[in-house]
């Protein structure tokens, strides 16, 4: 009967079915916050994409770089510090379910690395091929470098949550022993590292920030699962006076307005993170807070807990893809004879012409959901390779994946290909025990 349906219908009669099966005491608002922030984050990159052909060159620029007062945007759509937050709810619900059935690390970390790693191997042969054919049809390296580039920007949060997701055991522990005072320790030490940033230009140690600042926040999702944070107006309070203090950081001090990165500026807020990204995560986490007991309730009807189950169960290929498909509809404009494309951003036009260009890149990555989707759900193997195997796998994982967002694809040599960045995550995975066939690969197999 399912296989008579079209694909989109099929896939939500399976929400559906999955959704009607969700047990009582399952936290729904979780779920959804996953869901809803991923969107707005895809949402975010396609509104402010502003590619613009002027003399026949084309620049793929943003429009935080060419208009200053779009970067307020920044501070509603930049809602990373969410899912985050989300992350050390769920992988506390996890652990803590590990922990109790006495189930190992092992056992426990291939079935978060199998859903967080699978659905970035088939993006990265896809764009290694693509970069093979364009080296063989004598295309420039630039090209591959930009476009990859722009296309796997976002594989840098997979890199640091991955990250962030192997050091559960330990982060939980102290959690458990000390309360909210790793958080604290995180938080200060991503303030002293912004201070040796600015006051003696020290930016070696500001990449820590990446764990110190994302790490804080996954500490409060643990707090959120232990019934520690408010969920009424104490939440508000909490976001007014973090947002209080991030007012004046930007205003007052040396960091810039926007949250995420302005090509051109020489400092950025989130690459790497910096104590304003950390606090608008609390504005961001009050504001969630105080609207959960409301949320739950409206999660309890069939159709938006249907559709959260829907986006839950591609979360990491939307995700992962949703760049791919812009630069697939920009290279199609282009090859349209620039169409849509020699409109200055910024004008009104342009931003009338924000609402075909979504649909186009919505239909874009719905394909491409619909092809590289199953490689989300395929399934974990058993026995698990060992702890360390796992750990070094990731290592490699991560590494590689922070390489080729810095970096792209194309380069200037055998085959036009960065070879290290792109294996380096291809062979963690095989290390981790990552099964790279979607599920129904291996049924027919």
């Amino acid at each position: 009967m399912l296989a008579d349906m079209p694909p989109s219908l099929s896939l939500w009669s399976s929400a559906a079915r999955i959704a009607a099966q969700t047990p009582a005491s399952r936290n729904r608002y979780v779920d959804f916050l996953r869901a809803l922030s991923i969107v707005v984050v895809i949402s975010g990159h396609w509104l402010v994409a502003a590619p613009y052909v002027v003399g026949g060159e084309i620049t793929l620029n943003s429009m935080l770089a060419y208009e200053e007062w779009t970067q307020i945007l920044s501070w509603l759509l930049q809602v990373m510090p969410v899912f985050f937050f989300v992350g050390g709810y769920s992988n506390s619900v996890s652990w803590q379910a590990a922990m109790r059935d006495q189930r190992p690390y092992a056992d426990w970390l291939i079935g978060r690395l199998q859903r967080l790693a699978a659905p970035v191997l088939p993006l990265l042969v896809v764009w290694t091929l693509l970069g093979i054919g364009l080296y063989l049809a004598d295309v420039g390296s630039g090209i591959v470098t930009v476009g990859s580039r722009m296309s796997l920007i976002p594989i840098w949060f997979l890199a640091v949550y991955i990250g962030v997701t192997v050091f559960t055991p330990l982060t939980f522990a102290a959690w458990r022993r000390f309360g909210m005072a790793p958080f604290w320790i995180f938080a200060a030490l991503a303030a002293i590292n912004d201070v040796l940033f600015f006051a003696i230009d020290l930016t070696s140690t500001s990449w820590f920030n990446y764990a110190f600042v994302w790490l804080a926040v996954h500490q409060l999702g643990y707090a959120w699962r232990a019934g520690r944070l408010p969920t009424d107006w104490k939440a508000l309070l909490w976001s007014a006076s973090a947002l209080a203090i991030l007012i004046v950081l930007v205003t007052l001090g040396p960091h810039p307005f926007s949250m995420v990165s302005v090509p051109g500026a020489g400092v950025s807020n989130s690459s790497p993170p910096k104590l304003p990204l950390l606090l608008l995560g609390l504005v961001q986490i009050g504001l969630v807070l105080s609207l959960e007991t409301p949320a739950r309730r409206w999660l309890e009807r069939p159709r938006p807990w249907t559709a959260t189950v829907l986006v839950n169960s591609m979360i990491m290929t939307i995700y992962l893809w949703h760049r791919t498909a812009s630069v697939i509809v920009i290279g199609l404009a282009i090859l349209l004879g620039n169409l849509g494309l020699t409109l200055e951003p910024g004008s009104g036009t342009w931003w009338l012409a924000r609402v075909p260009w979504f649909a186009a890149y919505l239909i874009a990555l719905t394909a491409l959901a619909l092809i590289f989707g199953t490689f989300e759900r395929s399934a974990v193997r058993h026995p698990p390779p060992s702890a360390w195997r796992q750990v070094a796998g990731a290592v490699l994982i991560c590494s590689g994946l922070s390489f080729l967002a810095l970096k792209g694809i194309g380069a200037d040599n055998w085959l036009g290909v960065r070879w290290f960045g792109v294996l380096l995550p291809l062979a963690g995975a095989l290390l981790a025990g990552v099964n790279p066939l979607p599920r129904s690969k291996q049924t027919r197999s």
